[in-house]
């Protein structure tokens, strides 16, 4: 614990998202002082149409005072 969940839309490498978990555990070890030890990181794969209810629950139907970045376009345009 701490845990990074990211979710995001298929077409990285596997090299990518290596280097993409790599440097938020590095982030979040410093911002937060954790030790790396205790931090671990997934990262999931969606196509547009599987987006559209990923959106949906972890973004549009959560409390506002969880999502620190909000988001800056329709899911929609995606389809």
């Amino acid at each position: 614990m701490p845990h990074i969940s990211v979710k995001m839309l298929e077409g990285r490498t596997k090299a990518q998202k290596e280097k993409l978990a790599k440097d938020l555990v590095e982030v979040l070890s410093r911002d937060i002082g954790a030790d790396k030890h205790w931090i671990t990181c997934t990262i999931e794969d969606f196509d547009a149409q599987q987006w559209q209810d990923v959106f949906k629950t972890d973004v549009a139907d959560k409390p506002s005072d969880v999502v620190y970045k909000k988001p800056d376009y329709d899911p929609k345009v995606l389809l």
